[in-house]
């Protein structure tokens, strides 16, 4: 069974990085067969180039030993590109490279030789743990967001309170009352509100 066989639904993109051209040939087809859509690299230039042209794979599989640069240089220039998943693929199955490897933020460990059957779930793992850190990340930005207007807001209140020496509730029903009127968020008038105060200051 093919991973995307329904033909309305995006196929899943891979970056495949691997200095084998055997390697490259072999699985990409094989990835391919599995519905998958496979752009290949043999080393970290080519694969800088595809992602200078705008390449954002769903998951990048690299080879942690490459020439010239080390798929770890790779997988740092991944994490930059607004945190492309990655796992690493390598010959050796040592504890350090494997340590090596998760303190780069791989989201898996392959082994060489690889079988279609053993990475497609390890695949789906990455892709699926990939999905649940970027619901973390913008869960965490929106969290950061509402922390960030909420002080604005507080901040903007304050000001109310020391300009019209009222208590901070009816401070903030004059702000509240203002945004009304004006057909704005309250946040932006607490933020034009702070950023005067703020001009005014300096």
């Amino acid at each position: 069974m093919k991973a995307d066989a329904d033909a309305d639904t995006p196929r899943t993109s891979l970056l495949l990085v691997d200095d084998d051209r055997l390697i490259l040939g072999t699985l990409g087809a094989g990835l391919r067969h599995l519905g998958y859509r496979v752009d290949v690299a043999v080393d970290v230039a080519e694969a800088e180039a595809l992602l200078g042209a705008s390449l954002r794979p769903d998951l990048a599989i690299v080879d942690m030993h490459l020439p010239g640069s080390d798929g770890l240089a790779l997988a740092r220039r991944l994490a930059e590109l607004g945190h492309v998943p990655f796992v690493m693929l390598s010959a050796y199955s040592d504890a350090a490279n494997v340590e090596r490897a998760t303190r780069s933020g791989a989201l898996g460990y392959l082994v060489k030789p690889l079988m279609l059957h053993q990475i497609q779930p390890a695949i789906e793992t990455a892709l699926r743990r990939a999905r649940e850190l970027d619901e973390l990340r913008r869960t965490s930005a929106q969290l950061q967001a509402a922390l960030d207007t909420d002080r604005e807001i507080n901040v903007a209140t304050g000001i109310a309170m020391a300009q019209y020496r009222m208590a901070r509730q009816p401070a903030f029903e004059l702000l509240r009352n203002a945004a009304r009127a004006q057909r704005r968020k309250l946040a932006a008038v607490a933020q034009e509100l702070v950023r005067a105060c703020e001009s005014r200051q300096r």
